[in-house]
């Protein structure tokens, strides 16, 4: 896969963080080498999240990120420390920025509380120290830098690769299978679909299937049945678009393993595992509870849109109870879930997978359930053993 094949939810995410007027923007532009972020002596020049999709030798694909001051005040300031709260549940690696004149102090203490809470790697780079009477060594936790000189860029890089979380071995479908075999994916193409383009979870699947060896035959759901009957050779696996799941489960033989890409994405992302249990949440449910439906990208709603028009129908037929229904989209994914009886997550791919983890975590620690939109569906059409029927430790511990 090239450099602008790399989905950015697969790239390294490094956050750079730190008070106003440190030289965090100075600092990434020397990192990049390129002129990514607005430098100015002016403190809070910074005023949103920047982030950008490069390459960054060693670690090959990254997401940089220059974040607001943390020290940033009034109402707007506090908005913006909002906002780079938000970028570390999605940050890999930390890079705390430090004016070396000034030293840490209780803005960096609160941010290194975080790094260490929320278990990111981090970096302390000590910034402008050509300003310094004499130019300090590096120690082992922190690196003295001169933006503006390029003194310590290179050793900074160097760490930088260091801290790169290793490749997972996390693969989405390529270990359910084996090479030769043939594996069928359903993608209704409706007005919801994207134009000329498949959606990043076909996309990714597609891919892994050929790295395996296997061979991927793609079709519509109206064309299912008789793609099974002319195929010649029973596929291994039949992957569907969750909205499509009832009409495949009935289309497709009981002797063959069907899942959806939905599915798989949680388990690529670290959270089946939570989110099959909290699908019997579902049958719980009473009148006046409150559901939150969230999406980690934000997209234009068709009128038959599935977060917001399709699920909750299905929901209320399901349950025939009188529910209340929150919505949330991108990065706007609330801290406060105790009003919730559940939260129905989207598969996440446009999620890198702490930050999917994050929100899993949120709903653990505050005792709501949490399920993604191929889990619930499946739990909703009867069907929620058959598929995850390929994850046998999944079958041991729930029911259908």
């Amino acid at each position: 896969m090239s450099l602008n094949d790399t989905p950015g939810s697969n790239r390294v995410h490094i956050g750079f963080f730190g008070r106003r007027n440190a030289g965090k923007s100075s600092v990434v532009n020397a990192v990049t080498g390129q002129e990514l972020a607005v430098v100015s002596d002016t403190k809070g020049t910074t005023t949103d999240p920047v982030l950008k999709s490069m390459e960054l030798l060693p670690l090959g694909p990254v997401v940089m990120i220059d974040t607001p001051g943390y020290d940033d005040e009034g109402s707007l300031g506090a908005l913006r420390v909002k906002k780079t709260r938000q970028v570390l549940n999605k940050t890999d690696i930390a890079v705390l920025v430090v004016d070396a004149q000034e030293g840490i102090g209780v803005c960096e203490e609160e941010l290194l509380s975080l790094f260490q809470e929320k278990d990111i790697p981090y970096l302390v780079v000590l910034n402008k120290s050509d300003l310094l009477e004499k130019y300090p060594a590096h120690e082992s936790e922190k690196l003295y830098v001169s933006a503006v000189e390029g003194t310590g860029i290179r050793e900074l890089k160097e760490r930088l690769g260091s801290l790169s979380p290793k490749e997972g071995e996390n693969r989405l479908v390529a270990d359910l299978i084996s090479e030769g075999d043939f594996v069928v994916l359903v993608t209704p193409i409706d007005s919801a679909a994207p134009k000329g383009r498949m959606i990043l979870p076909q996309q990714q699947v597609i891919r892994d299937v050929i790295d395996a060896g296997a061979v991927a035959v793609v079709v519509k759901e109206t064309e299912l049945k008789e793609t099974l009957a002319d195929l010649g050779k029973t596929p291994s696996l039949v992957v569907t678009d969750s909205q499509a799941f009832g009409r495949v489960s009935e289309d497709t033989p009981v002797s063959v393993p069907l899942t959806s890409f939905s599915i798989l994405m949680a388990r690529y992302k670290g959270i089946l595992d939570y989110t099959v249990p909290g699908a019997a949440a579902l049958d719980r449910l009473e009148d006046g509870d409150q559901i939150l439906i969230a999406e980690g990208c934000t997209h234009h709603r068709q009128c038959e849109d599935i977060g917001t028009v399709k699920l909750p129908r299905w929901i209320q037929e399901y349950t025939k109870k009188n529910l209340s229904f929150s919505f949330c989209s991108g990065t706007e994914f609330p801290e406060e879930l105790s009003l919730y009886a559940v939260v129905l997550h989207c598969g996440g791919c446009m999620l890198n997978e702490r930050e999917v983890r994050y929100r899993m975590k949120c709903a653990s620690d505050q005792g709501v359930p949490m399920t993604n939109y191929g889990v619930a569906i499946a739990h909703i059409h009867g069907i929620l053993r058959r598929s995850i029927s390929m994850f046998p430790h999944l079958l041991a511990e729930f029911s259908d």
